[in-house]
């Protein structure tokens, strides 16, 4: 084939691209829709004109078009990698795996549950074999999300929603391929067909293997762009071959699921590459590989879109009935995930509920797209497979795809107008209102900051503000007589825009380099919890995500297990530096909430709810300075060495912004401008490395400021270090429970704790302990201890506690006081106490 007429018809396909995306908008209808539309209007012109006697200027043309090397494999291992990869590297899947529950058994049950209902509706209705019947529903039974999560967030649905789907979509892809590959099997003339028990057991090899290529691919990838950390071009050209290497690696070399290993390897990317690369390397990163993607997604489209006339080429009157067949088994199978299994899983709290209209609208967006396509021209291709078989496999699965585009991608917006979801809610209303006031309110003072630097007429500029400022003056009114709007609503309109801002600090903070790109992603996680939980659940939303924001989640918990149990320390000693720093970030940011809250909330939602705001703000830093403070009671100099950065990282920033402004004010020449920024990036290099946190060496220097421990030798204090476990609390944690056994004494490192009694209420901080009297006695707990701040406990087990009593006057004139304290005689636990 003509490479010169090969190069033109690409280049003219990504012409069609460039027209495809502003016809959709304006004809508002699904970006793949248009797509495919385009492709098969081509296709089938091709075929027109090259069978029409009409003209024959056009053949060559025509011919090149439907010669065009389209194979099954040109879709699977150049277009979906790219595909897969670039929607890792955009979700925040910091996010995603709160919901990993409800996306994982969405994407594997409802692939299971579409194949199972088309291949037995199949085998009812035609004569084919089940194997080939259950091989169609594989086909289709993967869904692509882009119609329905762009029309979602043009509707403003639930971001939690749209997470859901997309996580769905991502993952279904490996279970329809691995269904596919099974049954594949099956149908093959002259191969044995596969025992059913051995099928079933290569599944977690597929699964298994793929993710550890794809995992050790990213790794190496991320080591390698942090070696060549200067120069981003190649940072950019590994990436690229990333997810291609990881996806022949794993189905060539080992085996496995070419798919998972390019899950696994955005996965990885994703959650590394951010605190390894510079910010600007990895916006960039992104942006390029949202570029590929939507090329990628094109043409997929197009090409695929080029195939239907040829697929649907023998199709007779009988096969619209099995098209029919399919359609209502593909469409039943999903209702019965998303108002059977669904509701099921909102129950138990393991997925949001979601609305009845966002679930129909779920249904009919249920769109198959080039991927659908892609599997049913790899059976077409085979010939091992039966004439029939591939004849109906390729009508089935491309009338099946043309329905879902034509018939569902079209009506699509109509059935989100006739459920109302076009419409803003109130409370939605109220929110544009404050939106648009607030935007105002930011425009005048910038206006009447920068047009005191230009020499414009007075007249000019008074009629101008007069203008703006009856605008302005409306926009708030509006947003003040919002009648049908409660106050605890507008407490909640309050948190969303405080939480909003929050979130904008952050990014200017990123921006700046301030905030480290390591915990960057989790910073702005935290924040988009915050406005998540003030839209949906208010005020307690809003406490809940803040409280955890600065808790002990369950990966800390599982580290701390590992450096108590395994004596693997390196986890927790990193995950102890991010909490750290994440905790000086949120203080850094919540002090420049206050001024917000006072000139923009408190104007638009009045004075109580500004000062109930400020409270708010008030409580959260106070729970940050106490998890900050048990922390630098815990490890002693760290937080000084972490604050010593961010005055150097600031002062890199400011001399930056110095060094650019004389450059265009003319001070300063291109070439000591480049000089300058070289030396100011060397230093910068140097200060993105975090200090380390030794555990072992922070224990010991707590063990020794600890006054119960004081009279101990230094040998004593090192073996009591090897002794003490660690645990961490988050506040309203229970600690001790009232009449459970009594087996540990804890000593409080940092936070406080509440010791109730049938008598009375203790409250314990730092240096004290508890459970001595319990073990002492030999008697079950007769209180209760609970944690009132995330707090840091040393836990020592009975019989070294005894061992160190005897050891240890500070420690036995510690028990007898706490003993006197409580009102217990020292003799009743401690014999001899009372001399």
């Amino acid at each position: 084939m003509d490479i010169v007429l090969v190069t033109t018809i690409i280049a003219s396909l990504f012409l069609v691209i460039g027209a495809a995306e502003p016809l959709a908008a304006r004809l508002r209808l699904p970006y793949s829709v248009i797509l495919a539309t385009l492709g098969i209007l081509i296709g089938a012109s091709a075929t027109f004109f090259l069978q029409t006697e009409l003209t024959d200027a056009l053949n060559p043309v025509a011919e090149a078009i439907l010669a065009l090397p389209i194979r099954s494999n040109v879709f699977l291992y150049v277009f979906l990698p790219t595909l897969l990869f670039q929607a890792t590297l955009g979700m925040n899947l910091r996010r995603m795996l709160d919901d990993w529950v409800p996306i994982l058994v969405l994407a594997i049950v409802a692939v299971v549950v579409a194949t199972l209902s088309v291949g037995y509706a199949l085998a009812w209705a035609s004569a084919l074999p089940l194997a080939a019947c259950l091989l169609i529903g594989a086909i289709v039974s993967t869904t692509d999300p882009s119609a329905v999560v762009s029309i979602f967030r043009s509707i403003s649905a639930p971001q939690r929603l749209t997470r859901i789907i997309e996580g769905e979509s991502l993952l279904n892809d490996a279970a329809a391929i691995a269904l596919f590959g099974l049954f594949m099997g099956f149908v093959m003339l002259g191969v044995p067909d596969p025992e059913l028990s051995d099928a079933v057991a290569q599944f977690p090899v597929l699964i298994a293997g793929g993710a550890l290529t794809g995992w050790l691919a990213a790794r190496l990838a991320v080591w390698i762009m942090a070696i060549v950390n200067q120069h981003e071009l190649a940072q950019l050209s590994i990436s690229v071959a990333l997810p291609y290497l990881a996806y022949i690696g794993a189905e060539q070399m080992i085996g496995a699921s070419g798919v998972i290993a390019v899950v696994a390897a955005g996965i990885t990317m994703n959650l590394t590459a951010p605190g390894r690369l510079p910010p600007q390397t990895w916006t960039n990163l992104r942006e390029l590989w949202g570029v590929l993607a939507h090329w990628a997604g094109a043409l997929i489209f197009i090409l695929a879109a080029l195939l239907i006339p040829r697929l649907l080429e023998e199709v007779r009157l009988g096969d619209f009935a099995l098209v029919a067949v399919v359609v209502l088994a593909a469409i039943a199978a999903r209702a019965v995930i998303l108002f059977g299994l669904l509701p099921i899983l909102s129950f138990f709290g393991t997925s949001p509920p979601v609305e009845r209209p966002y679930r129909v609208v779920i249904l009919w967006g249920g769109l198959r797209g080039a991927l659908t396509l892609a599997l049913a021209l790899a059976v077409t291709e085979s010939f091992r497979i039966p004439v029939e078989t591939k004849r109906l496999v390729g009508i089935l699965a491309t009338g099946f795809t043309l329905f879902t585009l034509i018939v569902q991608g079209t009506t699509l917006r109509w059935v989100i107008r006739r459920l109302g979801l076009d419409r803003l809610s109130p409370i939605d209303e109220a929110l544009s209102r404050q939106v648009i006031a607030v935007a105002l309110q930011t425009v005048r003072e910038y206006v009447a900051t920068t047009t005191e630097n230009y020499d414009l007429s007075r007249d000019i500029v008074r009629s101008e503000a007069k203008r703006f400022s009856t605008r302005l003056d409306d926009a708030v009114k509006s947003a003040e007589d919002s009648a049908d709007i409660l106050d605890r609503d507008r407490i909640t309109l309050g948190l969303i825009a405080l939480a909003g801002q929050e979130r904008d600090t952050i990014l200017l903070r990123v921006r700046d380099r301030t905030i480290s790109a390591r915990i960057a992603e989790q910073v702005l996680s935290d924040a988009e919890r915050l406005i998540e939980g003030a839209r949906t659940q208010g005020r307690s939303g809003y406490q809940r995500a803040a409280r955890r924001s600065i808790s002990y989640g369950r990966t800390f918990r599982m580290a701390v297990f590992l450096h108590n149990r395994v004596r693997l320390s390196r986890p927790l000693a990193l995950m102890t530096a991010d909490r750290f720093e994440l905790l000086l970030s949120q203080r850094l940011i919540l002090r420049d909430l206050g001024d917000f809250i006072q000139a923009r909330i408190r104007r638009i939602h009045g004075r109580r709810v500004a000062d109930l705001l400020q409270d708010l703000l008030s409580r959260r830093n106070d729970a940050i300075e106490t998890a900050l403070e048990g922390l630098r009671l815990q490890y002693p100099g760290y937080a000084e060495e972490l604050e010593q950065r961010f005055i150097r990282r600031t002062a890199l920033r400011i001399e930056e912004r110095e060094y650019t402004a004389m450059r265009d004010d003319g001070l300063i020449g291109a070439e000591v401008f480049t000089t300058l920024m070289q030396d100011i990036a060397g230093r910068r290099i140097l200060e993105e490395v975090r200090p380390n946190l030794d555990i072992a060496l922070q224990r010991a220097e707590l063990i020794r400021q600890l006054p119960l421990f004081a009279d101990l030798d230094e040998a004593a204090q090192k073996r009591l270090g090897r002794a003490l476990k660690t645990r961490y609390v988050n506040a309203d944690d229970i600690v001790v429970r009232k009449d459970s056994p009594a087996r540990n004494v804890f000593f409080i490192a940092s936070g406080a704790v509440e010791l109730v009694t049938a008598r009375q209420t203790l409250l314990l901080g730092r240096g004290e302990m508890f459970g001595q009297m319990a073990v002492l006695s030999k008697k079950n707990p007769r209180a209760m201890v609970r944690a009132i701040a995330p707090s840091t406990f040393l836990v020592l087990d009975e019989t070294r506690f005894r061992r160190l009593l005897e050891r240890s006057n500070s420690l036995r004139n510690a028990v007898r006081a706490s003993a006197e304290k409580r009102g217990i005689p020292p003799s009743q636990i401690m014999p001899g106490a009372a001399e």
